[in-house]
């Protein structure tokens, strides 16, 4: 899991996941007033972060996220995304596409902020803060728990120079962590449309089936400044269009 790492993401996303991310991206652009900013994640890297949080269960995992500075957000995508309440240079890396990930720390919800003492790789600097790194933005996950910062959460994020993002995901087998959602919070989800239920069929919907086996039933994404302000998450292609997104 350490040094696992997503660069210049390619086309190859599961059906399922790109149906569920242009979903994601109406509500994104239905909801568009309630942020202050945007933030561009591809869904190949997104399919990533899932796959990798499965990984290194029962831990969380702490992710760092940075930008292509040569690659921004496409003008027509950033306009239909802005609200009224829209901010500019508002945090580092804002305009530009998130386009690599890097797994730095794995652990309970406390430890999973903190890296090691002896983390020596050179990528990583004291200067920083507790988190010690060079990365833009910053995500952890909430296995079987909804995607709402916590206490810590928040501490952490006043160390971010960009955005802090969770990604909760709800799945089964769940072993030893039963979904938690008796947490108060707004959630943005990525969910299996609603189905009658049929004769004998037990659960939520699942959404898909991840490599290791777990059946997905949910995964919930947000993100949001050290301010606390909401930042809105658009899923992207490699070519930087959102999902759903009718263009030629």
């Amino acid at each position: 899991m350490f040094g696992q790492r997503h660069v210049r993401p390619g086309p190859m996303v599961e059906a399922w996941l790109v149906e569920a991310m242009e979903r994601y991206n109406e509500e994104s652009l239905a909801r568009r007033e309630a942020y202050a900013a945007q933030v561009h994640l591809p869904g190949p890297v997104l399919q990533d972060l899932v796959w990798w949080a499965l990984q290194a269960l029962p831990d969380e995992i702490l992710v760092g996220l940075d930008v292509d500075g040569g690659r921004e957000h496409r003008p027509e995508v950033e306009d239909a995304f802005a609200g009224e309440s829209h901010r500019d240079n508002l945090f580092a890396g804002q305009g530009f596409v998130i386009s690599e990930a890097a797994v730095v720390n794995r652990g309970d919800s406390y430890s999973v902020h903190h890296l090691p003492e002896d983390w020596t790789d050179d990528l990583f600097r004291s200067d920083r803060g507790s988190r010690g790194g060079r990365f833009t933005h910053w995500l952890h996950t909430h296995p079987n728990a909804p995607a709402v910062p916590s206490g810590a959460d928040a501490d952490a994020a006043q160390e971010t120079l960009g955005v802090d993002m969770i990604l909760g995901l709800r799945f089964s087998p769940e072993g030893p962590l039963p979904w938690f959602d008796d947490v108060d919070g707004t959630r943005r989800t990525l969910a299996a449309p609603e189905q009658p239920r049929r004769f004998g069929r037990r659960g939520p919907p699942v959404l898909g089936v991840a490599p290791s086996g777990h059946r997905i039933h949910e995964i919930q994404l947000i993100a949001f400044h050290r301010t606390g302000l909401g930042v809105n998450v658009v899923l992207v292609d490699d070519e930087g269009w959102p999902y759903g997104w009718p263009h030629a």
